[in-house]
């Protein structure tokens, strides 16, 4: 007999907590699962609870509601669908990263995450115990095996699987996007084939949380490491395909082999998802951003436009003595393209002001970056105001190259509840800009087109806080900058490492110097959306105070 199983996969967005609506969420899929005579309906790691949890896990509370909403699932779920589902568990005062079954009315952990990462932003032995357990799931005469997420990166518990007779393999996921990361999990998952002459399941969480994003990109391989099915990136996606025990092969999953697309396109989604469902996921449904006529609010603007419409995208420009005419004609500009409406509110007044009645009698007369610094707080002040106010999300606009060195102003321009470009350096930032500016996907709901002026990419990036004022004038070229920071912090190298590769020792020097002296401001400044290795929150921790320099 021709041995068969007809599987769903449930690429899908959970709530970190919200095991009520999660569990709606899948008793929802497992219902038309069942409708539609599935054999297996399966769920990435840990959906029920969302991920990552961090110390909400070792809840004793949170412990014991994961344990009934289990319950309740187990009541409800006695079709003869098998449900496969990741959780935290908690067995004897320990807890697991778990995956259990669920079939005809009872629950069945079927395996324990074994190598729990412990890196970058992962700090799993924190909170979970390891474990070698592994069992199969016999459906149908079809033995499945499920390496949970980090377990399938190593050659240990597939090849453990394969020698207990599995037939296919499920590995439950949640993988944070960061660039090239697909091009990786599809490398691992070859290897694993190829090692074990085995078909493999690599199966994904999508959506933000926090800092994070997770992508999908879900994908089956056959033994041979071909890419039989690709779901797309970025998007829930529910997809029901067969899986044949003879010569194994899957059965119309190439109906579903979706586009990948490239870095630009993949940075800019990433970025998106995650701030749309950091928004929506808090409670809001609408923001503010402080539009300075500049390349970043621009940018943090039509990521706004695209992910909530123009209609709930609040745009304030707070414009001082030193504004430019032209940083004015380009922000109404780039209103118009976004079909976005503005508030002009001068803060000329307020800084003369505050310089009157401090400086005087407290600071003196001689001017220097405590006027830049007063300007840009009046602004966040304003801002944070509005934000109130209005009950409106602030974003705030700094890039990675300004928070890397401190080029921003703490309780100023760092004020906002979420940062989309957090993680973007400058030069990539423009990068971005001209891609959106030439593409449009689907998903977008702002104009299609040149919406971020031409005037806005060409002109000299400033912060506009004093007279004819340049960034160039406290910062080295961006090009320069950007390749020293992505030495010094994507690449972890040494000075003389990075001097070799041609940079002046003393600029050099100057950077690192710049980036140890702002870990403070780093550590107070709001969340952004992780796409690199090494992105300010999880990714990279250092002390604040802390007096080691490199001296070759």
């Amino acid at each position: 007999m021709n041995k068969k199983i007809k599987i769903m996969l449930a690429q899908l967005n959970p709530t970190v907590g919200d095991l009520e609506k999660n569990s709606k969420i899948v008793m929802e899929t497992y219902d038309e699962a069942s409708k539609q005579k599935v054999d297996v309906l399966a769920f990435p790691e840990m959906f029920l609870s969302g991920y990552q949890l961090q110390d909400l896990v070792l809840k004793k509370a949170f412990q014991e509601d994961v344990k009934n909403f289990l319950n309740f699932l187990t009541e409800k779920c006695v079709t003869s669908t098998h449900l496969l589902l990741g959780a935290p568990i908690l067995e004897k005062g320990k807890i697991f990263n778990a995956y259990l079954i669920i079939y005809k009315g009872k629950t069945k952990v079927i395996s324990k995450k074994f190598h729990l990462p412990n890196n970058s932003i992962f700090d799993e032995h924190r909170y979970f115990k390891q474990s070698d357990f592994k069992d199969l799931a016999e459906i149908k005469g079809i033995k499945i095996g499920f390496p949970i997420c980090e377990d399938i990166w190593f050659s240990d518990i597939s090849n453990i699987l394969k020698k207990r007779g599995a037939d296919l393999l499920i590995s439950p996921n949640g993988s944070p996007y960061e660039r090239h990361k697909l091009k990786k999990r599809h490398n691992e998952v070859f290897k694993r084939c190829k090692e074990n002459n085995i078909p493999i399941i690599y199966l994904n969480l999508v959506g933000g949380q926090d800092d994070q994003v997770f992508d999908g990109g879900s994908f089956a391989m056959n033994k041979t490491g071909d890419i039989i099915l690709q779901l797309p990136q970025f998007e829930q996606k529910k997809f029901i395909f067969e899986f044949e025990k003879k010569e194994p092969s899957f059965i119309n999953a190439n109906n579903m082999c979706s586009e990948i697309k490239n870095d630009l396109s993949q940075d800019y989604r990433a970025i998106s998802e995650g701030t749309k469902d950091y928004i929506l996921k808090s409670g809001f449904n609408n923001v503010l951003i402080g539009l300075s006529g500049g390349i970043d609010s621009a940018l943090v603007a039509a990521i706004a436009v695209d992910i909530l419409g123009h209609e709930n995208v609040y745009c304030i420009k707070l414009p001082s003595q030193y504004t430019s005419k032209l940083s004015l004609i380009d922000a109404d500009q780039l209103l118009k393209n976004l079909n976005c409406e503005a508030k002009t509110i001068s803060i000329s007044k307020i800084y003369d002001l505050i310089k009157e009645t401090l400086f005087p009698t407290i600071l003196g007369k001689k001017e220097n970056e405590t006027e830049e610094n007063i300007q840009s707080r009046i602004r966040g002040l304003l801002l944070m105001a509005l934000s109130n106010d209005s009950g409106s999300l602030l974003l705030t606009t700094g890039n990675k190259s300004e928070i890397a060195v401190g080029y921003s102003t703490i309780y100023g321009d760092m004020c906002g509840g979420y940062n989309p470009i957090k993680d973007l350096y400058k030069t990539r930032l423009y990068e971005i800009c001209k891609w959106r500016n030439s593409s449009y996907e689907s998903w977008m709901k702002g104009p299609k087109g040149s919406i971020i002026p031409k005037s806005i990419l060409e002109k000299q990036p400033t912060a506009e806080l004093r007279p004819n004022q340049a960034d160039q004038d406290s910062l080295p070229p961006y090009e320069i900058l950007d390749s020293i920071l992505e030495c010094l912090i994507e690449h972890d190298m040494s000075i003389l490492e990075i001097v070799k590769k041609g940079h002046e020792y003393n600029m050099v020097k100057k950077i690192e110097k710049l980036v140890f002296q702002s870990e403070y401001k780093r550590f107070q400044s709001a969340p952004g959306v992780h796409i690199t290795e090494n992105s300010f929150q999880l990714s990279r921790r250092y002390p604040i105070v802390q007096n080691w320099r490199d001296n070759l």
